[in-house]
């Protein structure tokens, strides 16, 4: 059944961009009473039948300020909806709920110095929008992008990343930023090919990021695959850390890509 006409609104696609032939980005017109914070989520819909909707959730990846809403999605050939959504083009309509969710946020943290963001794949997208936030590069003393995919072409974003440290609102900041690529089915110079639970438990993460991680200094953000999350997160409990939760603030955030 479709949702409510007042729940959502129609959008139009404004850009879209093919990395791969199966990861596309994507700019939709935004109303102007949207409102979300970096790190969470919209739901979009699209049309199959006369009476018949499919919705599927996606992380945001512009900024909070800008005048579109960017996405970053893998296309699945047997999906439901990524298939139609990968044949749409500039101008064709898709359905934006009004009420963005989510909680994976920065502002669920404690006070800390260092900011972790472990990403596989299209789990970059919600980083993106969090790097944006001009209080993020203020707040915290080093910040780490992780991203890890299985081939080179899958390395999405790079000169998006490399001019966040340039930019106007945050430039006096922007040596804060360490990139590190993590290509695991190629061997690619300049970057690391171990999966992320594996270079947290032998060191060699904090090695290349010249960043020591400890409880008490580091906030760790964990998106992407569920089996990347889940090793991610018993690894980082091992460690002493904890999951943070509203009633008891901690170092870790979750969610799941997909």
């Amino acid at each position: 059944m479709p949702a409510p006409a007042a729940k959502y609104t129609a959008e139009r696609i404004l850009w879209k961009h093919h990395w791969t032939d199966r990861l596309i980005s994507f700019r939709l017109s935004r109303d102007p009473a949207f409102r979300f914070t970096p790190g969470q989520f919209a739901r979009l819909g699209l049309q199959i039948s006369e009476t018949g909707f499919v919705w599927r959730a996606y992380s945001i990846v512009s900024a909070s300020w800008d005048d579109y809403l960017e996405f970053y999605s893998i296309v699945v050939p047997e999906g439901e909806f990524t298939p139609r959504l990968a044949r749409l083009e500039v101008g064709d309509q898709i359905l934006v709920d009004k009420t963005p969710n989510g909680f994976f946020t920065t502002d669920r943290f404690p006070d800390g110095k260092d900011l972790w963001l472990l990403a596989t794949g299209t789990a970059l997208g919600p980083y993106l929008s969090i790097l944006h936030e001009t209080a993020v590069w203020q707040r915290f003393r080093h910040i780490v992008l992780v991203h890890s995919v299985r081939e080179a072409a899958e390395l999405s974003y790079q000169a998006e990343i490399a001019a966040l440290r340039q930019h106007p609102l945050w430039a006096e900041h922007g040596h804060k930023l360490q990139y590190l690529p993590v290509v695991t089915r190629e061997t690619l110079p300049g970057t690391l090919s171990q999966r992320i639970p594996a270079m947290l438990a032998d060191g060699s993460l904090e090695r290349a990021a010249g960043v020591t991680l400890s409880p008490e200094r580091s906030r760790i953000m964990i998106c992407g695959s569920p089996q990347m999350v889940e090793d991610t997160h018993r690894r980082l409990k091992s460690m002493g850390y904890a999951l943070s939760r509203l009633s008891a603030p901690a170092q870790l955030a979750l969610e799941n890509g997909w």
